[in-house]
């Protein structure tokens, strides 16, 4: 399988999905199960991204030892179905600073169709890394007994990696880049309102702009906490940035593989409508 042309694909269909996770990281279902699914819903196109290998112990992550069996069982999905569906064996790899993240030389010689290029984990003030992502009861904790309960080295830590990994390069898309918000946004209520919190999010969409990194509108969180990523109100911004944007839906269970992808659209094609008539009114 050949390199997805994702501005074609995202030009062509919405009938695609580039992130989901199955058990060889913290999914809950199989390759061929995930594979089936996206066969029964109808996709032209879709990508198996499992949480990286990384040189930490996670139980989120799949292992090195795992990812030739993984790499067998994609193929083994377009031998089943590749008349309906092109799948494409990817990644989505974890950046943990300058000694590990997409443009490492071990992901480069994987042979992989495409990667997706996240922060999940951050280091705390005296160098441990520690995961961000999860729960906010899991990250609550985190707070509390790894970083002292500053949000701020942990938003900025946070920004400051998602910043040097688009520099660094190496991956295709730019996964979820303002997840921090949903947890942050609980443990400080009105952070996103804060001018040092818009400031990253400027710098943010200037690293993308200047990058040319595809960007993902991640539905994963919108059915159960009513939230995209990047977040509704950057939404505009992202439009204007003349990003190529696709719309994952993260999925980590075959019931979610579609879910809330629709609402998605519904919300850029309203932009995009508003800002046409916005256009041909002035």
């Amino acid at each position: 399988m050949s390199r997805p042309d994702f501005r074609q694909i995202a030009a062509d269909t919405r009938l695609y999905n580039f992130h989901g996770h199955t058990q060889y990281c913290d999914g809950r279902a199989t390759v061929a199960e995930f594979a089936a699914a996206a066969a029964a819903a109808g996709f032209r196109h879709y990508g198996f991204s499992p949480h990286s290998p990384i040189p930490v112990d996670s139980s989120c992550n799949m292992s090195q030892a795992d990812v030739d069996r993984y790499l067998a069982d994609v193929a083994e999905a377009r031998r089943c179905y590749g008349d309906r569906v092109n799948f494409y064996a990817g990644m989505e790899i974890d950046y943990l600073g300058p000694m590990w993240g997409p443009s490492h030389s071990y992901f480069r010689d994987l042979g992989l169709d495409y990667s997706i290029g996240s922060v999940h984990f951050i280091p705390t003030q005296d160098g441990r890394l520690v995961d961000i992502d999860g729960n906010f009861e899991r990250f609550r904790y985190n707070m509390q007994r790894n970083f002292g309960g500053n949000i701020r080295y942990v938003v900025d830590t946070y920004f400051r990696h998602s910043l040097e990994m688009i520099e660094a390069g190496g991956f295709d898309i730019l996964g979820h880049f303002d997840k921090v918000a949903h947890n942050a946004s609980q443990w400080q209520p009105g952070i996103e309102d804060e001018p040092w919190y818009a400031a990253w999010i400027s710098r943010m969409f200037e690293a993308i702009s200047e990058s040319g990194v595809i960007v993902e509108v991640n539905t994963k969180s919108y059915e159960q906490h009513g939230r995209l990523f990047p977040g509704m109100r950057h939404l505009p911004r992202l439009l204007a940035s003349g990003a190529t944007i696709l719309v994952n839906s993260d999925a980590h269970d075959t019931r979610l593989i579609n879910a809330s992808r629709e609402y998605a659209f519904g919300l850029l094609d309203g932009i995009s409508i508003s800002s046409r008539q916005l256009y041909a009114e002035t």
